[in-house]
């Protein structure tokens, strides 16, 4: 089982990590979604999400761009970060995660 966070804005990826409208949280069992569920995260606050995000059980993060520091702590969650991927839907992205066919190129956050 893997659960996927990713951060939106508009129903789309969110390129800025920190400051998304909500998050998909997709549940995957044996290559199939099985739940998608839309959370309003908490107010930003550096160091924050990681932590949220493993408390509902979240294995992996698709992003556009996140900071160094929130990819360290998700490492330490135990949390996979695919960053710089485009921008796309939330089912549009989980399927590219499922077929291993999942763009990832260069971060867009700078800090």
């Amino acid at each position: 089982m893997n659960k996927i966070a990713i951060p939106l804005e508009n129903g789309q990826l969110c390129l800025h990590f920190g400051h998304c409208q909500q998050f998909a949280l997709i549940r995957i069992e044996n290559n199939v979604i099985v739940s998608e569920n839309l959370v309003t995260p908490p107010p930003h606050e550096p160091g924050l999400l990681p932590g949220w995000l493993a408390e509902r059980g979240v294995t992996d993060i698709i992003a556009g761009g996140i900071g160094q520091r929130a990819i360290s702590l998700f490492n330490e969650q135990n949390i996979k970060v695919n960053v710089g991927v485009p921008t796309k839907t939330p089912k549009e992205l989980v399927s590219d995660w499922i077929e291993k066919s999942l763009i990832t190129g260069v971060n867009a956050c700078d800090h």
